[in-house]
């Protein structure tokens, strides 16, 4: 049988799959984006949040997502970043443990020509791209609900995160900026619990013990540590004269704004956060242009308005 050339040509197009375009996701031998992440510590649960959305959001764009667990260690983030580096990442996350201790990590990234978003805290040296939160405004909005609620006059303590860490720093100086408007409010105590809620339950016993019925209200920098500072109130049975709020908003923390054992929370989305986060890294891999600072909004969380931030499974 003969074949004309026209026919051999079609059947060849055929085969070959001429006139489709090629997908470049699929193309044979093509490989995933790969993104490095250091997260400061996957104890805490705002961390674990942060990191489900991004591994979540990761799968969607068909990344692939190399998470390390730095264990509140700077020099453990100069060593994830080293290795992402000699690893040839297409870009890099990092969940900062300090302001300065961790710094060396962004620098590391930025010398090796890889992109790197820093979330949730920040750094001395400043990243390719940041999503986050002003934090002082958390704390702004922490201490002008518990000045509400004292009307102006009482004695607080102020548990603190890991010293020297971006958040720690912005909310005590939001604080701060709340306590000098009312002369009435006096801190009675300060100390860090470290964001972890166990350590915070032995430095609110140390303080009942201490201060006793002084204490009015209790502002921890994180919900770890309110939900800690609630453990050691309750069994003291002291609750009904000392208010406590927490930032954050995690699920214990709501369920416990939502059953009137925790006064509020100040809601941080990391949802958000992730998912802009993982957004950012992607499109800096592919070299297109991005916002140097995105920030999102923290919200106040009562009893009034629980409902709307609790999870369906949570109600």
């Amino acid at each position: 049988m003969k074949t004309s050339l026209p026919s051999i040509v079609l059947l060849l197009c055929l085969a070959a799959g001429c006139g489709k375009p090629s997908d470049p996701e699929k193309t044979a031998g093509s490989k995933p984006l790969v993104i490095g992440v250091s997260l400061m510590n996957m104890a805490n649960e705002y961390i674990v949040n942060l990191n489900d959305t991004m591994t979540a959001e990761a799968k969607k764009a068909g990344v692939q997502l190399i998470v390390n667990d730095a264990r509140r260690s700077a020099e453990n983030q100069v060593r994830h970043i080293e290795t992402f580096v000699a690893q040839k990442v297409d870009a890099i996350i990092l969940n900062p443990c300090e302001v300065d201790a961790s710094s060396p990590a962004v620098d590391k990234a930025l010398a090796a020509g890889i992109p790197i978003v820093n979330v949730n805290s920040e750094t001395q040296s400043k990243p390719t791209a940041f999503v986050g939160s002003h934090d002082e405004e958390s704390a702004r909005l922490a201490m002008e609900y518990i000045a509400g609620r004292l009307k102006g006059k009482g004695q607080i303590v102020i548990m603190h995160g890991y010293m020297g860490q971006a958040a720690q720093l912005k909310r005590d100086r939001g604080a701060r900026d709340v306590l000098g408007k009312y002369p009435g409010l006096r801190v009675l105590a300060e100390q860090t619990a470290e964001w972890d809620r166990a350590k915070a339950v032995s430095l609110m016993e140390n303080w009942l013990q201490t201060h006793g019925d002084a204490i009015s209200a209790v502002f921890a920098q994180n919900d770890e540590m309110a939900m800690g500072a609630l453990l050691a109130i309750e069994r003291a049975k002291k609750k009904d004269q000392i208010i406590v709020v927490g930032v954050d908003a995690i699920g214990d923390a709501l369920q416990a704004v939502k059953d009137g054992r925790l006064d509020a929370t100040i809601f941080q989305d990391a949802a958000g956060q992730g998912a802009m986060a993982v957004e950012l890294a992607v499109k800096l891999a592919r070299k297109e242009a991005v916002k140097p600072e995105t920030y999102i909004p923290f919200q106040l969380v009562t009893k009034d308005n629980v409902d709307k931030f609790l999870k369906p499974a949570s109600r």
